[in-house]
């Protein structure tokens, strides 16, 4: 099963979500990108997902451009706003899905207040995509 995470810029949301769903299942392929990709993965999301014991330090931030080519059982969207430009992929791909979450990096004020914004969108990450693998990738498993 071969899933592909997309995002704006690669470096919270669709690393977050790449690193959980991988920590979850290692027999699924799972790649995340963006359309206007970061230099590198948010520290502050490496961190929180380390607390909760994915490490995602060794991610990198890709091109969407990269997959355009491959076919992919999922391709999800995770940009939260409405006014966020997620972005549109049209390969081969069995099904699209969008499971929309806020953009932490968008968070203003204190550090335990940003640090707080990254781990409830983590935690939202986490509940959203195991209910994601549990309802969709685990029947269709089993249906092969």
């Amino acid at each position: 099963m071969k899933v592909l995470i997309l995002c704006t810029g690669n470096s919270c949301r669709s690393q977050m979500a790449h690193g959980f769903l991988q920590s979850i299942d290692k027999d699924l392929s799972v790649f995340s990108a963006g359309t206007k990709p970061a230099e590198k993965v948010n520290p502050k999301a490496v961190e929180v997902m380390k607390e909760a014991r994915v490490d995602i330090s060794g991610h990198n931030p890709h091109n969407v451009t990269e997959y355009l080519d491959e076919p992919w059982d999922y391709v999800i969207t995770v940009c939260g706003g409405a006014n966020e430009n997620c972005p549109v992929f049209t390969g081969d791909v069995k099904h699209r899905l969008h499971i929309g979450f806020d953009d932490p990096s968008d968070a203003n004020g204190s550090d335990e207040f940003v640090a707080s914004e990254f781990r409830r969108v983590r935690d939202e990450i986490i509940v959203r995509f195991k209910k994601f693998y549990n309802d969709e990738l685990k029947s269709q498993n089993n249906r092969i």
